[in-house]
């Protein structure tokens, strides 16, 4: 079932299995909506409830006017859980998402039962990031959205799974124009300044899932490897044939894997 509420004075589009024992909430990441998750909602057990939204400037959401900062987005996603009902949740955070994701265990940690950061991490933007999103907020300022998903969308996926998944691809990209450009430049404003967490991950208590792709374009295998050694406590899945996003790539394995490991 899909739905608006307002939260945080803005609206904000949900979708609702409403049904199951637990529940999982996916986090898309930047570019995407949450219609990127349809055939991965589809493969997890059906004792599952799951709630997906359009985060801030992304979807049919609304967003901040000027600033989309991972807090505020997960300010927005803590009200969207408490007017669907749910106390207590595992949040999977792909992406952007995924410090959307750390952003609400960190303000809110009595409703994150269970933490995973697929193809996501707990460090700040470096300043050769910051440099690039400060590039494509000039791109988006010039109107040149679809120039941006033409360039970044594929690059989100393994070389080699680029053909086999060329209808997705285009299908992420025409979605990605539904949104407002002014949005998706307030989240690279708020991506910039988030905060690094990885003191918080030291001392983050509840299951702790990485997801890392080995042909990813976007996290090398020499942090993805460094945040695993760093992170004893954290169960890693290597995915051998994933770029950047594994739910797509490999998702009978990752459906299996974010199924069983729901509390």
């Amino acid at each position: 079932m899909e739905f608006f509420i307002t939260c945080c004075d803005i609206p904000v589009h949900v979708s609702d299995t409403q049904t199951g024992d637990k529940t999982l909430v996916l986090l898309h990441g930047y570019l995407e909506t949450l219609s990127v998750w349809d055939d991965f909602v589809a493969l997890i057990d059906k004792s599952i409830r799951v709630i997906r939204i359009d985060l801030p400037g992304h979807g049919l959401s609304g967003t901040h006017p000027a600033v989309n900062t991972v807090d505020f987005s997960a300010q927005v996603l803590h009200a969207a859980l408490l007017k669907c009902g749910i106390r207590q949740c595992a949040v999977v955070g792909h992406s952007m998402g995924g410090y959307v994701a750390l952003a609400l265990a960190a303000q809110s940690p009595e409703i994150v039962q269970a933490l995973c950061l697929f193809h996501s991490t707990p460090n700040p933007d470096p300043e050769a990031k910051r440099e690039a999103r400060n590039r494509e907020i000039a791109l988006l300022r010039e109107g040149k959205l679809s120039l941006i998903l033409r360039q970044s969308i594929p690059n989100m996926f393994a070389e080699e799974n680029e053909g086999r998944l060329k209808g997705k691809i285009e299908e992420i990209k025409e979605v990605g124009e539904v949104s407002d450009p002014e949005g998706i430049a307030a989240c690279l404003e708020g991506m910039k300044i988030r905060p690094d967490r990885n003191d918080f991950l030291t001392n983050f208590k509840q299951p702790l899932l990485f997801v890392f792709g080995q042909k990813d374009r976007h996290i090398s295998q020499e942090t993805a490897t460094a945040l695993a050694e760093k992170f004893p406590h954290a169960e890693v899945l290597w995915l051998p044939n994933a770029g950047h996003c594994g739910f797509i790539e490999e998702p009978q394995l990752t459906a299996e894997k974010i199924s069983s490991w729901t509390p």
